[in-house]
Parts: C-alpha cells; sequence; structure tokens
C-alpha cells in the first residue's frame, strides 16, 4: 500500500486480499481513480477511467490494464471482495442471487453521493503507517458493498454467483482472448474444462497443441501489426501476450526467419 496521505486526498490504497498478478482477473473488485488515466480491455472492448471515476471488474475475466500518469503521479482505491468475504455477508445479511444479469468485465457505475462519501471516510482510518487494519478494512468493505448493492441492485447477481464457468465454444473464445498472457489452466478454466479435456478439445479444434497455437497466433498478430499499421516490436510483444521482448524476438526469428527490426526496416526503406 503506497502511503500518499495529504489532507483532502484520497490515498492509493487496497482494501482486501491481493489481486492476482495475471491478467486473469480471480476475484470481485471495485476500482476508484483518484490522478491519472487508466485503459481497460477484455477481449470484446476497450474502456477508459478518469480521475473521479469508479467501476466493479468482475472476477473470471481476463482483462489488461494499461496506466498513464498524471504530473509523474498514478492514485487509486481497489477494495477487492473476495468469495469468502462475499459468503459471509450473504450468509449475515440474508441476500438472494437475483436480478438481471450482468456479462461485462468491467462494470461502469454512476456518480454516487453514498459512494463518494465513502471514499472520503477511508482518510479517518488510515495509521501511521499509512494502512487500514485489518478490522476496519472488513468493516469498511462491508459498507461500501451495502452501497453497490443498495445503488445497483443487479450487482446480487454478480457478487452473490459462486459457480464456475459452464462450458463453452472454445474456437471462439480462443480466437477472441489469446492476446492474455495467462496459464494454459486458466484458460482451460474459463472455457469451463478440466486441462485434460481443454487439451483434448483443443487439439481437435486446431489441430495443434494450445502452447504452439498461441504462440504461433501471437506472432501472426504481432507480424501483422509491424506490418500494416507500423508499430515496432517494443510496442507490440506485451500487447500480443509475450513476456519479455528477447523472448518475442526469438520466436519471431524463428518463425519468420528474420528479426523484428529487419521487418521494421523494411517498411521504412518502401
Amino acid at each position: 500500500m503506497n502511503k500518499v496521505i495529504q489532507a483532502n486526498q484520497i490515498t492509493s490504497c487496497y482494501i482486501g486480499p491481493k489481486i492476482s498478478p495475471e491478467h486473469f482477473v480471480a476475484e470481485h473488485f471495485f476500482l476508484y481513480l483518484t490522478k491519472g488515466t487508466m485503459n481497460g480491455y477484455d477481449g470484446h472492448q476497450n474502456y477508459t477511467l478518469r480521475p473521479g471515476e469508479y467501476c466493479m471488474v468482475r472476477k473470471n475475466h481476463l482483462v489488461r490494464y494499461n496506466k498513464q500518469k498524471e504530473n509523474e503521479e498514478f492514485e487509486k482505491v481497489i477494495v477487492i471482495f473476495d468469495e469468502i468475504f462475499l459468503k459471509q455477508f450473504q450468509q449475515k445479511h440474508k441476500i438472494r442471487a437475483g436480478g438481471t444479469k450482468i456479462n461485462d468485465a468491467f462494470i461502469r457505475l454512476k456518480k454516487n453521493e453514498l459512494i463518494g462519501n465513502f471514499l472520503q471516510s477511508l482518510k479517518l482510518y488510515y495509521n501511521n503507517q499509512g494502512a487500514i487494519s485489518n478490522t476496519f478494512a472488513d468493516i469498511k468493505r462491508e459498507e461500501l458493498l451495502m452501497i453497490l448493492l443498495q445503488s445497483v441492485p443487479e450487482l446480487a447477481h454478480v457478487f452473490f454467483d459462486f459457480g464456475v464457468p459452464q462450458t463453452i465454444d472454445l474456437e471462439s473464445f480462443m480466437n477472441r482472448n489469446f492476446r492474455f498472457n495467462v496459464a494454459i489452466q486458466r484458460f482451460a478454466y474459463l472455457t469451463g474444462r478440466s486441462l485434460t479435456r481443454f487439451k483434448q478439445d483443443f487439439k481437435k479444434v486446431f489441430n495443434e497443441t494450445p502452447s504452439r497455437w498461441l504462440i504461433q497466433k501471437r506472432l501472426q498478430e504481432a507480424y501483422f501489426l509491424m506490418d500494416k499499421k507500423g508499430r515496432r516490436a517494443s510496442e507490440v510483444y506485451l500487447e500480443v501476450g509475450f513476456e519479455d521482448l528477447s523472448h518475442f524476438s526469438f520466436a519471431f526469428k524463428k518463425s519468420f526467419g528474420f528479426p523484428p527490426r529487419e521487418l521494421a526496416e523494411r517498411n521504412e526503406n518502401e
């Protein structure tokens, strides 16, 4: 948790368990942006969050974030609603998972006075280390959850649906989400399959192993972006799902017979 405490300012902080560093969202979380801009992508569309805006991010989705600092600063408040906490809350308040089903990964929330007052109240609970104790953190999480459910009753279906993903069409899912850098096990889970069945179905659909298919699909996308869109390797390798530039360059040369820089140089000379 970053210690950035000022008189009339919310500090950057996390309330609740740590969130996954992967592109996979393992738990629901509330995100409020105080400084900077955040761009999100969920495989379907792009989202932009600006200072003073907030949203919910749903679990069991693949998402990517791009942070843009404002005057070299980027500050946010994230409140994680993990499944253990939500089950205890549901049992305590006897809430049923009803309402209209929401499928979006990012759920933009309208400005709400109660949410605004909640965010302002957080600074009263910071200790000398700029953190909120676990006791007060859970109380504040419960308070925010009550506000969200009152403001958007449809969120009950989001928060209290504890089922696992159902089996979905493998081909369309993978063609839409190959850019996300997550483990094969994550892809299997999100398509409603065991790892063994995922590999079997994948072979039937694509006639290739998941690992080899993902590398080739990502390289083809990178080639397109560099050749047709004028992008550079340093700009696209993360976007298409590679972890580092050296690995991308090695795989690119192995597949196409020349390094990425030669493609860029060739385009510049044409």
